[in-house]
Order: structure tokens, then sequence, then C-alpha cells
């Protein structure tokens, strides 16, 4: 018999399996007491009935260990100044969605040779470092791209995210229906919050779609509907953080009232005009809508806006990269190697100052 099927496929090797890597690197009783405390947290903000902002702040990509846990060790130091105001939670992007070719995540690619593409080694780096940063207390965020990673890695998330480009997909919106966390969904890279809004529909609902057991073997999911998703303004065309954008997602949103009517603003990609260094820009006027107030200042406040996100860095800005050109060891672990960030001390600040603010509001 004729062979009809891999025709263009070079070879298949195998992917450690959910339950084998959970043994290899379990949660310890510290970390999972943070996955769950944080995710109440994060609810208790988004449903309204903790006053308290959510900023979620980290790497646009998680490019090493080091990175990661660096990183965390500062976010640590400052959940404990401002715990009353505000709750944090590390960006740990593993994957990557590229527009076209490039380094796609940690994951992929955890040598970052564009050769050896060892996703084990990947799925196991990444799960080292959700287990140490969630025993550091530091709750823990991430973009789901590939089932592959989110049934492998979803017991250490606190809040996840489905980025702009996936938003629409079918498979992403089911995954979302179970998972166990909160989910963002970002408006589409045109600006639609259509998208959005029907992928809060579709995620809420119960779904029964493809997956696979803590065995590694394909199975039928049946979810009973995620009501924890929640709608996240990335910008498009435009930015969409100004007060009237924000008002028209309030308004589109009323219309369903069974949805989340909670709005989280990304102070990153087009709303700062893909310059990051003008995320603090962003990050002041979403602050000023949220209080009503700023130096004398006043307009009227947005309760509805419940939190920030920000790509921010070790170190500011981003370095020379050439994907499988540029090797590793030349690397500055602390400095991005996809989207530039903010650097620490900036995001420090920023987080400092809005914790006065809401502690004199």
């Amino acid at each position: 018999m004729r062979k009809t099927y891999d025709l263009k496929v070079v070879k298949r090797t195998p992917i450690i399996t959910p339950d084998r890597l959970r043994e290899e690197y379990p949660g310890s009783e510290k970390a999972i007491d943070n996955v769950l405390t944080s995710r109440q947290e994060i609810l208790d903000i988004l449903r309204g009935s903790s006053d308290r902002l959510l900023i979620i702040t980290g790497p646009c990509s998680v490019i090493s260990e080091r990175q990661a846990i660096k990183y965390g060790e500062l976010l640590a130091g400052l959940q404990e100044k401002v715990n009353d105001t505000i709750k944090l939670v590390m960006r740990v992007y593993f994957e990557k969605p590229r527009t076209n070719v490039g380094f796609k995540g940690l994951i992929s690619d955890p040598h970052i040779d564009k050769k050896s593409f060892d996703i084990n080694e990947g799925l196991r780096k990444a799960r080292r470092i959700l287990v140490n940063l969630n025993e550091m207390g530091v709750a823990s965020g991430t973009e789901i791209l590939s089932q592959t990673a989110a049934e492998r890695l979803s017991g250490l998330i606190s809040w996840a995210c489905i980025g702009a480009r996936t938003t629409e997909s079918q498979n992403h919106r089911e995954w979302a229906s179970g998972l166990s966390m909160p989910v963002g969904f970002k408006n589409g890279t045109d600006g639609d919050l259509s998208t959005a809004i029907n992928a809060l529909v579709a995620a809420s609902s119960p779904q029964v779609f493809i997956g696979n057991d803590p065995y590694g073997a394909t199975s039928r999911v049946f979810s009973k509907g995620n009501p924890d998703c929640h709608i996240v303004l990335r910008g498009g065309r435009r930015p969409n953080y100004d007060p009237v954008s924000v008002g028209e997602a309030q308004k589109k949103l009323s219309r369903y009232p069974e949805l989340m009517q909670a709005i989280i603003i990304d102070c990153s990609h087009s709303n700062s005009g893909k310059d990051y260094r003008r995320q603090g820009e962003v990050f002041n006027h979403v602050l000023l809508q949220r209080l009503g107030h700023t130096n004398g200042v006043f307009i009227k406040p947005n309760p509805a806006i419940r939190g920030m996100m920000l790509e921010s860095n070790v170190e500011a800005g981003s370095q020379p990269f050439v994907y499988g050109e540029t090797r590793r060891e030349d690397l500055n672990p602390y400095i991005s190697i996809t989207d530039a960030c903010i650097g620490w001390d900036e995001t420090e600040a920023l987080i400092l100052s809005a914790h006065q603010q809401l502690s004199s509001n």
C-alpha cells in the first residue's frame, strides 16, 4: 500500500507525559498553597469584591531560569511593600506566537540555537521555574499557546492569557473553558472587541473537545465552562486605553451580564505604539482613570478597570539577537531578545507610586 500521510514530516519524537513531568517536579505544599491563594486573590479583584489593583508584570519572554528567578525575587520583595493595595502576578511567558517565523519560546527551543528544539528539556525547565516561583510566593501568569504545555503546567499557573492572534481560535476557547484559573482574552490585533467578547461567551460555556489524559492518551474532554474569563485591552489600529475606548468596551460587555465585567489594560503592544518607553505613560493614564484623580486633576473614576499589564525585565530595552546565529552564551539573560521591556527600576517606581496613590485614595 502506498503511503499517503507524513509525506512532509521528517520525523516524530515522543514528548514527556503530563503525569511523568509532575512526578519529576511536583509542587510542594507551599507552592500549591500559593497557587490556590493567588487564584482566589485574583478572582476577588476581577469580581470587584476586593478593591486591590491587579498588575501583571514580567519579561516579554522567559529565556532562562536565571532570569526568571532573579525577576521573581525582585517581585516577591516588592509584593511585600504593596500587598495592601496591589496583587502582583509575574508574566512567565514560555511560548511566543510568531507573525511568520522566529524564536518560539523557552519550551520550543530551550537552548536558543534553532537546531536542537529539545522540547522535553524546555518543559522541564518551565515546570522547575514555576515550582520555584510559587515556593517564593510569586503568582505566575502565562499565555496559553499550546495544549501540550497547558496540560503539563497549568496546575502551577494562577492567571492565564489568550493572545490577540489566538483569541479567535476555537481550540483556545475550548481549552480555556476547562482551565482552573482566571483567563484573560485579548482583543484582536485589529482592535476588534467582538472577537474577545465572543471568546468569553464560548469559554464560559460547557464544551466537549479533543485533549489528552494525564498519561498522554488522546481523550474526549468535557468541560463545565470557565466563568472567570475577562477581557484584556491591548490596542489595535489605534490605542484603546483611553476613557472613550474603555467606555465602549464596558458598553459592549454590559450586553452580556452573565460575563465578567472586569477590564485589564495592557500597557504595551499597540497601546504603547510598540515603544516600551511609553508604557509608563499608559500606566499613569490608566491609573488616573481607575482613581479619578492625580496631582489635582479630577475625572470620573472607573472601578471596572481592575488591573494592568507591563512588559518588564531586570534590565531595560532589548539586545541584538539573530535567531540561529547569536549564541546563547553571548546573551545577557536579563535583557529581552523579543519585545523591548522597561527595566526593573522603572517598574518598581511605577508600582510604588500606584501603591502610594491607592493608599491615599
